[in-house]
């Protein structure tokens, strides 16, 4: 299916959000990691919208979506993107909807399940960094990966990153090659990339995020993985076995915050694992919204 990737526009309190939509049938909503923006479902959304109706929003400080107000002055919290979902599904009159996401669309997603499980039918994640991973956030030797999530909380990064076109290509690139498993896996794209992020204060935008979750993972090093109520819906996990960031060792105890899990791992991708696999990433989750939606 040939889908509209200038998206289309509808109006929250505090947002102008932009999202691509298609197909028809039970709902799906896509949500996005960082760097990304709706596009990195380009590989995902022609197939499920055969099937299904697919929607797919820049999240906040992301891709097309504007925001009326200024980010908060603290970051952008999983809560605060949860907020920001529950005022788009009902910006589009939806009740019940499955979710797809990935990277920072998996915080939100998790938020917002369990503050609204009763509109949440099924969960598929990539690669999900959950509650359980706790203390291993601050593992010393994950410093060598996660350096860019203290990085991005200056107040002088995105000015840094923007100041140019070839310095925001160059740290883009590193990131989209070396979490990827093939290195070249973004190369077609990149240039999208720049341009999207170059655009709209998106730079800052990302960055927000990661003031926002600083305080979520500082008490998870400190105190370790929460109790928490588990998650009560179907859930899927897919989960690249060489993302650098986001090990695949942290599957160990994600059964601990969902009931309903099944969860595997997708030998040939890393961080990235819908757009580097598509094949196995749209197979599962067809297989797995068709069984929960019983079509």
């Amino acid at each position: 299916m040939e889908i509209n990737w200038d998206g289309t526009l509808v109006e929250t309190e505090e947002l102008s959000v932009n999202y691509v939509r298609a197909g028809s049938g039970e709902p799906v909503i896509f949500l996005h990691g960082w760097p990304e923006f709706n596009l990195t479902w380009k590989y995902n959304l022609p197939e499920l919208s055969r099937h299904f109706d697919c929607i797919a929003p820049d999240l906040r400080g992301f891709g097309k979506t504007r925001r009326k107000v200024a980010n908060p002055s603290s970051g952008v919290t999983p809560q605060l993107l949860a907020r920001d979902l529950g005022e788009f599904v009902d910006a589009l009159g939806l009740t019940r909807f499955a979710i797809v996401s990935h990277d920072v669309g998996a915080f939100s997603a998790q938020t917002f399940a369990r503050a609204y499980p009763e509109r949440v039918s099924a969960l598929f994640f990539f690669n999900c960094p959950h509650p359980g991973v706790g203390s291993r956030w601050g593992d010393a030797e994950l410093f060598p990966e996660t350096w860019y999530q203290m990085f991005h909380q200056k107040e002088f990064a995105a000015k840094l990153v923007g100041s140019s076109r070839e310095t925001c290509r160059i740290y883009l690139q590193h990131f989209l090659s070396h979490w990827a498993h093939k290195s070249d896996a973004f190369d077609d794209d990149l240039d999208v990339w720049v341009d999207n992020f170059m655009s709209n204060d998106n730079i800052q935008g990302g960055f927000d995020w990661y003031a926002g979750v600083a305080r979520l993972r500082a008490r998870m090093i400190r105190d370790g993985a929460p109790d928490m109520p588990k998650i009560d819906v179907p859930t899927r996990v897919l989960w690249g076995a060489h993302d650098p960031v986001l090990k695949v060792e942290w599957l160990d105890n994600i059964g601990d915050y969902f009931s309903d899990i099944d969860a595997s791992v997708a030998p040939d991708a890393g961080h990235f694992v819908h757009y580097e696999t598509p094949e196995l990433a749209n197979r599962e989750m067809e297989k797995f919204l068709a069984g929960v939606f019983e079509v």
